[in-house]
């Protein structure tokens, strides 16, 4: 059992990792508008301090890191005198990536950046936020955002092909009169953002970034509400005590999936630590109802109906109670980290006094 159990977490990492795929965003901007400073506020891992990314055109550059299924591409030398040469580039790139046949390789979305301190929009910003609106969605973003002076409103008029304009702020600041300025406009752009990539990059784009829990949670949410009905499935089975093993993968892949879109470094032991958890939080509170259930299942006729029903509704409930008590705990733990990734031990003890407490008051 405990070799088909770890045959089984080792599957279900991998199919969570594929569900997940990437999300590729281009960042265009002049220099010293502030896009290495967004990167690593919006993104877990503080992908624009890797070095100097993998070149893929010359002015532009490509920024990764393992376990943040993210990727940025950079541009750069948009004010130079070669502009043209750079555009063209540019372009090139992206008509390749989107003829590309691996989908994780298509860029989904870009985000122009203007610095609010310049007041000025080029006729260069213009050209390159054209030529991306030609091949994905373009939100141009102000940086540096401390007094807008109708700023906004200038740059929505001359890029009315922007699915929206963001002001933003992504370091705490002081200004000249020693007034603390916050962060913002941060969540605001994760959640436009969010509605714009394709679905099947959702995921991954909420795993990235760090600055909206509530993103993770939603996509976190809609994994247990599939999880529970598959489970209702299988637990309405007729064939006695069968539920109990078919009903492992699909516990086993939804914590796996909720690990993955909050952006967790999941791996196979902490996974397996995670099932025991369950097993030891919960275990003995509802084997009784599943030993029931699965007697009643071998009663012929109606005494194997009312066995069904009983143990859809159980099937149901445990994975609920997991997968909704697993958000809870995760979504807890960011929080006081401020979006940070909180430690493996942290997340185990967690849930596992969680569970304890939901069993006692159940």
């Amino acid at each position: 059992m405990e070799l088909h159990l770890a045959e089984e977490i080792r599957k279900q990492v991998d199919e969570a990792f594929r569900k997940r795929g990437r999300v590729n965003i281009v960042i265009a901007g002049r220099s010293g508008v502030g896009k290495s400073t967004l990167i690593n506020a919006v993104f877990h891992g503080r992908i624009a301090d890797t070095g100097q990314g993998r070149p893929v055109t010359r002015e532009t550059r490509e920024y990764t890191k393992d376990g943040i299924p993210v990727s940025i591409l950079d541009t750069r030398g948009m004010e130079l005198g070669a502009f043209q040469e750079t555009l063209t580039l540019l372009e090139d790139l992206v008509a390749t990536r989107a003829r590309d046949s691996d989908a994780t390789r298509h860029l989904h979305c870009a985000w122009l950046c203007i610095g609010e301190d310049s007041r000025r929009v080029e006729e260069g910003d213009l050209e390159v936020a054209r030529m991306l609106a030609r091949h994905m969605p373009v939100v141009a973003v102000i940086t540096k955002a401390r007094n807008d002076q109708g700023f906004r409103a200038e740059v929505e008029k001359l890029l009315p092909i922007a699915r929206n304009v963001m002001r933003v702020r992504a370091l705490l600041e002081t200004d000249d009169e020693g007034h603390t300025l916050h962060p913002r406009g941060l969540v605001e752009l994760v959640e436009l953002t969010m509605e714009l990539v394709p679905e099947a990059q959702r995921n991954a784009f909420a795993a990235a970034q760090r600055v909206s829990i509530g993103q993770k949670r939603k996509r976190a949410h809609g994994i247990v509400a599939s999880a529970a009905a598959t489970a209702a499935v299988i637990g309405a089975t007729p064939i006695p005590f069968a539920d109990a093993a078919l009903l492992v993968p699909t516990q086993v892949g939804m914590l796996a999936g909720i690990s993955s879109v909050f952006g967790l470094p999941l791996t196979e032991a902490f996974l397996s630590t995670l099932v025991s958890s369950v097993a030891t939080g919960l275990g003995a509170t509802f084997s009784g109802q599943a030993i029931v259930s699965g007697l009643l299942k071998l009663v012929p006729g109606a005494g194997s109906l009312v066995g069904a029903l009983i143990a859809a509704s159980t099937a149901t409930a445990l994975t609920l109670l997991f997968g909704e008590t697993y958000i809870a705990v995760l979504s807890t733990l960011m929080e006081r980290r401020s979006g940070e990734v909180p430690d493996e031990a942290d997340i185990i003890r967690a849930f596992r006094e969680e569970l304890t407490l939901r069993r006692a008051t159940a």
